[in-house]
């Protein structure tokens, strides 16, 4: 087992409403900047001709969230959780002024890499909330966080697209610096200043990670169930607007991000799912998730019709915002003094599946067009159901109803 020296382990008596709903706001505002690329796409290709690079500003994107998590994560657990957050808001602000001035495409995705890495103090924020959190609401906080997350997610979409379409994919990313700003402000102003809770330094801080990925089964599986989900729910969000540009629909980007509405309908699964995780238990919540996930893969692959992307971006978001509530609720409970680093192995995963569920959905489409795009969306969601029946057997009845 991973051993930390504790420092001051922060006692979870409760949070906030102001506090909650704060980190809420403010996790949706950081975790929304890697996903203003994706409607943008096409637009972005266009004012770089001939620099193919341009498709795998995404890609870049979730690479850089990848490695942040990998990096940067860990210091949560080591260092004032607040000033670390509203530090690296201001690090974010930096980075989206940086993207807004690329001169090239290969600059863009350089400067992309750099957001996608500062955008990483949304899962700062999560774990810090569940610690706060007293242990029979702890589902129920996640889930509010998490709300936010997925607010940004979504929004940012409806978002990135008017403003791109409207006004040019640079104003997109000027206009992230004030909020990115803001929520740097909205942090110092609503956080508690809690000690870290380890006493250990950087590098071994590093390196318990493979420690604590070793040492804890149930964290393997949540973390390699969560990267096939989100490889695929990036496979779907970053054909979306090139599929909705072809032919068959002729729309624009800012109708690719009106989708960010519809999926909104998601963010009531967050904070449904924490209290059902509460209790039912967090495994049942993930089972669901992943059937609504294949069950969106089948819709999309079946009737490829406007009303259909509409109903299965409902059923996708829905499921997608449930099983990650649900598997974040079993990897906080492994370890409270190790939560930010727990959460590192956790959305390093996660984030690494999505990079390569938008690398691979960019070969799909250009290979085999939307069906192509369906098959690999919906294997890998049958991967994260192989996953979690796998560890259905490994884990006792009793253990899996604690967890």
């Amino acid at each position: 087992m991973e051993t930390t020296n504790s420092a001051a382990s922060i006692a979870p008596t409760g949070i906030g409403k102001l506090s909650l709903y704060g980190m809420a706001t403010a996790s949706g505002i950081a975790v929304a900047n890697i996903y203003y690329n994706q409607p943008m796409l096409g637009i972005m290709e266009h004012d770089f001709p001939g620099q193919s690079i341009t498709g795998f500003v995404p890609t870049a994107t979730q690479l850089g969230y990848a490695l942040g998590l990998l990096l940067i994560l860990p210091l949560g657990d080591i260092l004032h959780r607040r000033k670390l957050i509203v530090a690296q808001f201001l690090i974010l602000s930096v980075a989206l002024i940086l993207a807004a001035l690329a001169p090239s495409a290969w600059a863009l995705v350089a400067a992309s890499l750099a957001v996608g890495a500062s955008a990483t103090v949304a899962q700062q924020i999560v774990p810090f909330a569940a610690s706060l959190a007293s242990p029979e609401k702890r589902g129920a906080t996640i889930g509010t966080v998490m709300a936010g997350v997925l607010s940004g997610i979504l929004f940012s979409r409806t978002l990135s697209g008017f403003v791109g379409e409207h006004f040019g994919w640079r104003e997109m990313f000027w206009l992230g610096v004030p909020m990115a700003l803001a929520a740097s402000a909205l942090m110092y102003a609503v956080l508690p200043d809690h000690a870290p809770v380890s006493r250990m330094a950087y590098r071994p801080a590093l390196r318990s990670l493979f420690g604590l990925w070793k040492s804890h089964a149930p964290l393997r599986s949540a973390a390699l169930m969560q990267a096939a989900l989100f490889g695929s729910f990036t496979a779907f969000w970053t054909i979306l607007a090139l599929y909705l540009a072809t032919p068959k629909f002729g729309l624009g980007a800012d109708i690719a991000g009106l989708f960010g509405i519809v999926g909104a309908v998601g963010v009531f699964a967050a904070p449904l799912a924490g209290k059902v995780a509460d209790r039912k238990g967090p495994h049942f919540v993930v089972w669901l998730g992943i059937l609504a996930t294949i069950v969106a893969w089948v819709l999309f692959g079946i009737w490829s019709s406007l009303a259909m992307l509409v109903v299965g971006v409902i059923i996708l978001d829905f499921g997608i915002q449930s099983a990650l509530v649900s598997n974040q609720h079993i990897v906080y409970a492994l370890d409270q003094n190790a939560r930010s680093r727990l959460n590192t192995v956790f959305m390093t995963a996660m984030f690494l599946g999505g990079a390569a569920g938008a690398a691979l959905a960019s070969i799909a489409w250009t290979r085999a067009g939307w069906t192509g795009v369906c098959v690999l969306g919906g294997s890998l969601a049958v991967i994260a159901l192989i996953i979690r029946f796998m560890d259905h057997r490994r884990v006792p009845a009793q253990t899996k109803e604690r967890g």
